[in-house]
């Protein structure tokens, strides 16, 4: 039987007042006694698990490719049509030796404004950033492929990358992870209209493995959070070109992508959600009452059993109205030469109360594993929420067979 593991919040000082930034973090919560708690023993969630292919791809997308109606999932070089997903070619990926693809992540947006949704996707060491339009029912339904085309140029050490309205205009921004600490922090601003070129702004000189969005000043505004701290989104009313500020108020070394802002305890302040992306460790660092402006954070550990915790979502998995983690072992990240590469892979949800208590629930472990991306959707139809990812042990669809 597959366990259900209960980790109770463990206790440490605000990191301001412990850890200098760039200094050894992880020593330091080691010295503070940090544990995974208590545990219980529970029946696994209920899953039924599809390998649709194997190969190198680490990305994938859930979207109606062929507008009728059912969700389909996009991932690397092919699609696969709900309900059956059955794979359909969409693009060709170089190989990226010893064990990497290409390809950095799959995004949905519809650049050329013809209503059909089409595929954004980068490279981890090119710069070149590609569309690929989606050619419409009849090619669609010949298995055609689809034709990629220029969109951007960003930069060559890219970790991830991420495709949201960040000012709220109506227009996604195509922002890019780089796991280079000096790289800036820039973003393309893109139009559903392939005449109108993407419009550059830069954020700010910093960036760093992980990245993620979300009101950490609670101004309302969404921030960016990375490996190094926070850039602070101007007010409405600034120009484009106003910088953001940028808050060295937090080390997140190694952190995984997304790092999701989200109030865990229920204290009205946006907490932090990651995990090390290439070591062991999933955390949250709980906000505490900031102090001359100054944010301060009190760093919690879930779990710290399994490692390369890259990939994390947040969705209800269960039917209870509140949201899961979901995250897992990515499978071969630096082609298994992290703290625990070799070990078995494995993909977890946790639910979690305002206490901090988090309680681990077994999704799989030993064949599903994750990449760069976690996606969620009702698949199959039947109104629960199911998972698809892809990553080196293959791209995985995972029906929700739970009892409500």
């Amino acid at each position: 039987m597959i366990s259900r593991v209960t980790f109770l919040p463990s206790v440490s000082p605000p990191l301001g007042a412990l850890v200098p930034r760039g200094g050894d973090i992880l020593a330091v919560l080691l010295l503070c006694g940090l544990t995974a708690g208590q545990v219980k023993v529970g029946d696994p969630w209920e899953f039924e698990k599809r390998r649709l292919c194997v190969d190198s791809n680490e990305g994938c997308a859930v979207v109606d490719v062929d507008r009728d109606g059912r969700l389909d999932l996009v991932a690397g070089r092919n699609w696969y049509r709900g309900p059956t997903f059955v794979s359909r070619p969409l693009r060709a990926i170089d190989e990226m030796p010893p064990d990497y693809a290409h390809a950095n992540g799959d995004h949905i947006h519809d650049v050329d404004g013809d209503d059909w949704p089409d595929v954004v996707s980068g490279s981890f060491t090119r710069p070149e950033v590609y569309w690929f339009r989606n050619p419409g029912a009849e090619a669609l339904a010949k298995g055609r492929l689809w034709k990629g085309q220029l969109l951007l140029k960003a930069g060559t050490a890219n970790e991830i990358t991420f495709l949201r309205d960040l000012d709220r205009d109506g227009k996604p921004e195509w922002i890019v992870n780089s796991w280079n600490p000096r790289a800036p922090l820039r973003t393309w601003s893109l139009d559903s209209d392939v005449n109108t070129a993407p419009t550059a702004r830069r954020i700010g000189p910093a960036n760093g493995h992980g990245m993620g969005f979300g009101d950490v000043n609670g101004d309302g505004r969404t921030d960016v959070v990375f490996q190094g701290g926070w850039y602070e989104q101007p007010r409405a009313s600034a120009t484009a070109a106003a910088s953001w500020p940028l808050h060295r108020d937090f080390e997140l070394p190694g952190a995984g992508c997304p790092i999701f802002v989200v109030d865990v305890n229920g204290d009205g302040r946006n907490d932090l959600l990651w995990g090390r992306g290439h070591d062991f460790g999933l955390h949250w660092d709980e906000q505490l009452v900031p102090v001359n402006g100054k944010t301060l954070w009190k760093r919690h550990l879930i779990d710290r059993s399994w490692s390369q915790a890259h990939a994390l979502l947040l969705t209800d998995l269960d039917g209870d109205g509140r949201d899961e983690v979901v995250t897992g072992k990515r499978v071969r990240a630096h082609s298994g030469n992290d703290p625990g590469g070799k070990d078995r892979p494995c993909l977890y949800a946790y639910t979690f109360d305002a206490t901090g208590r988090f309680t681990r629930h077994a999704i799989d472990e030993g064949k599903v594993g994750t990449g760069l991306q976690i996606r969620a959707g009702d698949l199959d139809g039947d109104g629960r929420t199911d998972l698809a990812m892809a990553g080196k042990d293959g791209t995985w669809v995972l029906f929700n067979r739970m009892k409500r």
